[in-house]
């Protein structure tokens, strides 16, 4: 019965995290008022939209990672770590969601593709046991703390408010990756480092778009 709860919870938070049911429970670092934000030339409220949108993606992705490495998880401990890693990344799938619609933009149309491929991954890296899905962690949030710091460059100057939430996001995943590394985390293989990159690669780049 304990293992129907945590596969029906996974299940909801799926279609929670798809129909932009998410709900953030810390404030917002970019503040309550978008009225009282500069105004951003058309240029830049498209290329704010699309760098939105790609970490929209991540924290879609973010979700189903988490939801299947604390269903595979061995040890209570760790499951509860992963629900809690969730729940901040459930803020951050909140507050990207609420900055695409400021910038009259829209999430990822593939976005229910991303969620099942992420969530058999996360599913694979529980697989190999808990020192492995923590590794896994720690070289997933390493790449999004990069990929986060490749947006506060990209972004408009201008656009204080996805900067803030950026910066946010950004600190948060360093923190998640050493927490992860600090409760054992393995070191991933090389290639498998790789083949994430890539994955992600193509993530990234069909996302800025679609």
């Amino acid at each position: 019965m304990e293992t129907l709860d945590r596969v029906l919870g996974s299940v909801d938070n799926a279609l929670r995290t798809l129909v932009g049911a998410s709900h953030a429970a810390r404030p917002n670092p970019a503040g309550p008022d978008n009225a009282a934000a500069p105004p951003l030339s058309e240029a830049e409220r498209r290329l704010a939209g699309a760098l939105m949108r790609v970490d929209h993606v991540g924290e879609v992705c973010a979700q189903a990672l988490y939801q299947a490495q604390a269903l595979t998880a061995r040890s209570p401990e760790l499951r509860a770590r992963m629900l809690a890693a969730a729940r901040e990344e459930g803020d951050h799938l909140a507050w990207t969601g609420q900055r695409l619609a400021e910038l009259n933009d829209r999430a990822s149309l593939l976005n229910p593709l991303w969620y099942a491929g992420a969530f058999a991954i996360g599913l694979a890296a529980g697989r190999f046991g808990d020192p492995l899905s923590l590794g896994f962690v720690v070289e997933t949030e390493r790449q999004v703390e990069a990929h986060l710091a490749g947006h506060l460059d990209r972004l408009p100057a201008a656009d204080r408010r996805s900067r803030a939430i950026v910066q946010q996001m950004k600190d948060d995943e360093s923190r998640h990756a050493d927490d992860a590394r600090a409760h054992g985390a393995a070191t991933l293989p090389l290639p498998v480092r790789w083949a994430m990159r890539a994955a992600s690669k193509v993530m990234t780049v069909t996302a800025h778009r679609i």
